[in-house]
């Protein structure tokens, strides 16, 4: 059990006895700086936290599950209440949350899932649905290409291998194209979620001969798709006519693209994680039991939303 008391509700203490509160001190291992996703998610996680009252220790591993290991063990040193992880990869878990269990120290996950046999190393993991983000995906190139009979190639720009949202979004992609003969993934490509990555993995697609060019792009995020358009720019193509893309995550930059044409649609995956995660740092302090899964609310915005929505996009 955590050897933390639960935290006294603020609001019923007279004034004088509020600075005897000690706040909450939530450690947080952030997986990277990769995206401009992955940045308004750490400011989402600041700012959150900020509002709440709660101290945060962030530690940024950039890319690196072994920096993830290093900072989570000083969180364990530094005796926080909580530890709040978005994981490079899903793999390799169980040691270290066993560690903070020993420690007492409850966990939440944030973002991308771990694989791990014991479920209970966890109390909540806090995110997107990936996989139903890759099903909107392939119904938005399923409902754009129904026209066409001939057979349709497909690139798919994967993001970091191993990662959840990369596994998540390809299965749901696959599983919702099922058996329709003329949608076919001819080329797959991981990426890294980075705009230069995905600018020089679609460059290498071209390098193929025209015939074997693809007719739909899927990004497995924005940065990608962006660095894409750049390739086929330079080889002559015009995004979004020439070649349909569909991405992921809706940042403020895809959406530019959508309202000038180059891309087509965009599902929405939800970096703003901060206020659910403080919310879910208190009800635990509090001692109460959270849900084992938290789904962030989504959409899918195509071109012709997108002039409309540009104004709204945080990030």
């Amino acid at each position: 059990m955590p050897h933390h008391s639960p935290a006294v509700n603020t609001g019923l203490l007279p004034p004088a006895d509020r600075a005897m509160v000690k706040p909450i001190v939530l450690g947080f291992s952030q997986l990277g700086s990769e995206s401009t996703w992955r940045e308004a998610n750490t400011a989402s996680i600041r700012e959150a936290a900020g509002e709440a009252g709660i101290t945060l220790i962030l530690k940024n591993a950039e890319q690196d599950q072994q920096q993830q290991f290093d900072a989570i063990r000083g969180f364990i040193r530094s005796d926080v209440d909580v530890i709040a992880i978005a994981p490079v990869v899903q793999t390799g878990w169980e040691p270290i949350l066993l560690e903070i269990r020993q420690a007492g120290i409850p966990v939440i996950i944030v973002d991308r899932s771990v694989n791990v046999e014991n479920s209970s190393l966890y109390v909540t993991f806090i995110g997107s649905d990936f996989y139903e983000e890759g099903v909107k995906a392939a119904k938005y190139v399923i409902d754009k290409m129904r026209h066409h009979s001939e057979a349709i190639h497909i690139a798919e720009l994967q993001g970091t291998v191993g990662s959840t949202p990369s596994i998540d979004r390809g299965r749901g992609f696959r599983k919702m194209l099922g058996d329709k003969q003329n949608l076919r993934i001819t080329m797959t490509a991981p990426a890294d979620f980075t705009q230069s990555g995905g600018r020089e993995v679609m460059k290498t697609f071209l390098q193929q001969p025209k015939e074997k060019w693809p007719r739909v792009l899927f990004a497995h995020n924005d940065d990608m798709a962006i660095g894409a358009v750049e390739a086929m720019k330079e080889a002559g193509i015009v995004p979004g006519s020439d070649i349909i893309i569909v991405s992921v995550d809706g940042t403020r930059r895809a959406f530019e693209q959508m309202a000038a044409g180059s891309i087509n649609a965009v599902v929405e995956c939800n970096p703003m994680l901060g206020p659910l995660l403080m919310q879910a740092v208190k009800e635990i302090m509090a001692g109460r039991t959270l849900p084992k899964r938290m789904v962030t609310p989504e959409d899918i915005y195509t071109q012709e939303l997108a002039g409309r929505e540009i104004e709204n996009r945080k990030y």
